[in-house]
């Protein structure tokens, strides 16, 4: 399965496109579970680019986890967290983590 991710142009944060739109946690992006769909959420991202709405826009391996959205490398994971350093910042310090690093 893969997921969209880009980082928003306004101010860096990491996004994942879910429910037709950008949202800052990963836990209910949108999966491509397929070629075709795939196609269509790298359609949508490069819109979103030529818009100057986000940059870095990714694809991006993800499973799902007691319901949950989640990506697969430990990169995307962080970047979907926050700090590895600090766990009472970034989008960590509102919620528990799932994973340990």
């Amino acid at each position: 399965m893969k997921i969209l991710t880009a980082n928003r142009l306004t101010d860096g944060i990491a996004v994942w496109y879910a429910d037709g739109g950008w949202a800052e946690t990963v836990d209910h992006a949108d999966l491509a579970h397929d070629k075709a769909a795939e196609d269509r959420l790298e359609a949508i991202g490069a819109k979103a680019y030529a818009a100057n709405e986000v940059v870095d826009v990714n694809l991006i391996d993800a499973d799902v986890v007691n319901g949950v959205v989640e990506p697969v490398r430990l990169r995307e994971k962080i970047r979907a967290a926050g700090p590895t350093i600090r766990n009472d910042l970034g989008k960590q310090a509102g919620k528990q983590s799932t994973w340990a690093a």
